[in-house]
């Protein structure tokens, strides 16, 4: 199949799964079409998928992936040791694992074709990992709390894992327990790798944005954890605004 039949296949697929999408009109234009799957896609309750649509959906959304363009982090030059810089689509990064700043539902953000990392990371990802998110947290049994870590594989994504981690969100002023709890984010995250034994972990601005930490601060608390932390885990600091570009490239020197 062609990128727009694969297309097309997934759209009518997700559709049919639910009454409500049923009888949706499929826009003639490419533009159209990516919006509405990726909108069906973010929607879509966590649950097991057929195995004609896992086959298509894997290979449409490693070919967009591909024609995005993908960056080796063994090809980036590291700031200073085993810490790096990279401005980027974090879902178009190979590496050891990526980190997605979660909400503490953990199963992903299901506002259709939001701007958030958690949405283009799922989205990226495929259907696979909202599931995969949904049976640790059954398991778990509660909501995750601020400042730990769960790992998950990373699926159609270029990166081998997903490392998702919930951030605090600040209300008014940052609080003394704002910043620890922020700082443990980074420590479970690298923690969790070492685990593992994966050997790079691309950190995003994590509650940043949404959760309306400044930007400054965050940075800071970030930069300072990952030089603290004793480990062999690489660091790679991913951010997308040119504001946040030149933060880190000031505290990195």
């Amino acid at each position: 199949m062609t990128q727009t039949e694969r297309r097309i296949f997934l759209i009518k697929k997700l559709a049919d799964e639910s009454a409500q999408y049923r009888n949706l009109p499929i826009p003639p234009d490419t533009v159209g079409q990516k919006k509405l799957l990726r909108s069906l896609m973010n929607v879509r309750p966590p649950q097991p998928a057929e195995e004609d649509f896992l086959t298509a959906q894997d290979a449409y959304l490693q070919e967009e992936t591909a024609r995005k363009g993908v960056t080796d982090m063994a090809d980036l030059t590291p700031m200073e040791p085993g810490i790096y810089l990279w401005q980027g689509d974090i879902t178009t990064l190979k590496c050891g694992a990526v980190v997605n700043a979660a909400n503490s539902g953990m199963t992903g953000c299901y506002v259709p074709c939001h701007g958030c990392i958690d949405n283009c990371i799922h989205t990226y990802a495929g259907v696979q990992l909202r599931l995969a998110c949904a049976r640790i947290m059954e398991k778990q049994g509660h909501e995750e709390p601020t400042g730990q870590a769960k790992l998950t594989p990373a699926y159609n994504l270029p990166c081998d894992y997903v490392l998702h981690t919930v951030g605090p969100i600040i209300y008014g002023h940052v609080t003394q327990r704002d910043r620890e709890l922020l700082a443990s984010c980074y420590r479970s995250c690298l923690d969790l790798a070492r685990q593992n034994g994966i050997g790079s972990v691309a950190f995003c601005c994590i509650s940043t944005g949404e959760f309306h930490f400044p930007n400054k601060e965050a940075a800071k608390i970030a930069v300072d954890t990952a030089r603290q932390y004793k480990g062999n885990t690489e660091v790679i600091f991913n951010v997308f605004k040119d504001v946040d570009d030149q933060i880190y490239r000031e505290l990195l020197g």
